[in-house]
């Protein structure tokens, strides 16, 4: 075996000795996964099989990675192939060994399976399940059947609130000095609505401290720390945002830096692609996510719209009731606005698009989108009053009075300069509008679609790509007048975007006027 060969060994077995680890660059997403031909030694001797759950282990460093076998000649019988994650996380030297063994039980897991038959968890058991879930010890299909189980209303409010605790103490928790921190959040579901850079921009230049944690999209066109980062870094770790909260008191960072309920992102991964969503989870991983960067207050924004991700007005009051519930248990103070969600807000959708909508509202421009102003001064107002600032007659003005006077843009520069500069978002190279293919007026927009679109335009991958809106409800357009248009960064994905738009008729529906 050469000087730089890696070995495998199974313990407490003798060792096996293979040869290379070798780096193969396949970017599973968030799951570790290595890879053996089909005639290992290892898998030979030890019965390993695809699928199979196995531990590895170079130097200090453990993970628990899904096996792959490979039939054709990509590897050696003794060799053992890493996915790009599981290669990150051991970081393996050139002479360093690689232990693989069969993994220790999971004992959590049969309490997923005590749920999905109906029984009631416990405080201690649903920490034992998310500390085994934020641990890497659970497959995609495991933390699938847990979601499952949990699903629906089948959690209890004392289950929700358990869970919710869980999911906190396995993370990263910010403790401030101040007694009262301010955040909001948008239950989602709603396109455009990029409305935190200019509450934060308000909310802190009058007096307040918010320290927004926002999160990169997981499957729409843009999620805020994309845009965010249109305009500023935002991957900061937990001293250099403390260092920005104490120099502009609040800052719009990513909060996958700092290991915030990490088990939230891994559940929320699942959810979508399950297409889930239960009120319970998202209770949980809503306020799991406030409670650990320390927030005191909380606005909570929930669109109700036929696309959006709540669809009714009474399934927004139950949510809103179970919030309060949880919340309650934690001393968190909410204040929930239930808002229109039949169309997006704003006319970007997309990183650089929803960037240049709140450069435009912060510097007061003519054609900043009055629907965006406006909701963005509606949620801060709900904020100033929540932080104590002003009362429930005078927080519009004075969310007004700070926009319109120039001091939020002037606080938002100083945010971006503090988090490492500012920067313009650019314009993507290509783009093509939709029109109107008869005279009338706009009944129906639909969100889930547009995003949709944007994200086949290259959206978030491709930052400059995306789609901006031309029409909203109730307007009338004619014949040939644009009522979308999309930008991507490269033809191929431009004419992507389009075949879809030639497929599915009413993304924007008109109905002919009398």
């Amino acid at each position: 075996m050469s000087a730089h060969a890696t070995e495998f060994e199974t313990f407490p077995r003798p060792r096996l000795e293979a040869g290379h680890l070798r780096r193969l660059g396949i970017d599973t997403g968030h799951e570790y996964v290595v890879y053996l031909n089909k005639d290992s030694p290892i898998c030979r001797s030890e019965g390993f099989g695809a699928h199979s759950r196995l531990e590895l282990r170079v130097g200090m460093q453990r993970v628990l990675a899904t096996l792959n076998i490979v039939q054709d000649g990509l590897l050696g019988v003794d060799e053992a192939g890493l996915s790009e994650s599981a290669w990150l996380s051991l970081a393996p030297g050139a002479d360093e060994r690689v232990i693989i063994a069969h993994p220790p039980s999971v004992d959590s897991l049969a309490s997923v399976r005590a749920k999905i038959y109906g029984k009631k968890l416990d405080e201690s058991t649903l920490h034992g399940i998310v500390r085994d879930i934020v641990e890497h010890r659970y497959s995609t299909i495991e933390m699938a059947a847990f979601i499952t189980a949990a699903g629906g209303d089948r959690l209890s409010v004392e289950e929700v609130i358990a869970l919710t605790k869980a999911m906190v103490q396995t993370g990263t928790q910010l403790h401030w000095a101040q007694p009262l921190v301010v955040d909001k959040h948008c239950i989602g579901g709603l396109a455009g609505n990029r409305t935190t850079p200019i509450v934060v921009a308000i909310a802190t230049e009058l007096g307040l401290t918010m320290p927004k944690t926002s999160s990169r999209a997981i499957t729409s066109a843009a999620g805020t720390a994309d845009t965010m980062a249109m305009l500023a870094p935002v991957d900061l770790n937990e001293a250099q945002l403390r260092r920005v909260v104490e120099t502009c008191g609040g800052c719009i960072a990513w909060g996958g830096a700092m290991n915030l309920a990490p088990a939230d992102d891994t559940l929320i991964r699942i959810e979508r692609a399950l297409d889930i969503d239960s009120a319970g989870q998202m209770v949980a991983s809503v306020l799991s996510k406030k409670i650990a960067a320390g927030s005191t207050h909380v606005v909570i924004d929930v669109p109700v719209g036929p696309t959006a991700k709540v669809r009714a007005q009474a399934e927004a009051v139950a949510l809103a009731a179970l919030m309060h519930q949880v919340a309650g248990a934690f001393g968190l103070r909410l204040r929930i606005l239930i808002s229109d969600g039949t169309q997006p807000v704003g006319r970007g959708i997309g990183p650089a698009l929803e960037a240049h909508d709140v450069l435009a509202v912060l510097r007061n421009e003519v054609q900043a989108p009055a629907d965006l102003r406006a909701h963005a001064l509606t949620v801060a107002a709900a904020v100033l009053e929540l932080g104590g600032v002003a009362s429930a007659d005078s927080s519009l003005a004075m969310a007004t009075t700070c926009l319109e006077t120039g001091r939020a843009w002037r606080r938002f520069q100083s945010i971006c300069v503090a988090q490492g500069g500012m920067r313009t978002p650019g314009k993507a190279a290509y783009r093509q509008a939709v029109p109107a293919a008869q005279p009338g007026c706009v009944i129906a927009i639909d969100n889930r679609r547009l995003s949709r679109i944007a994200k086949l335009a290259g959206a978030p991958a491709a930052p400059l790509a995306g789609l901006t809106l031309d029409v909203h409800l109730g307007e009338t357009v004619a014949a040939g007048q644009p009522l979308f248009t999309l930008h991507a960064q490269s033809p191929g994905e431009l004419a992507y975007a389009m075949e879809y738009v030639s497929r599915h008729a009413g993304i924007v529906s008109v109905e002919v006027s009398a």
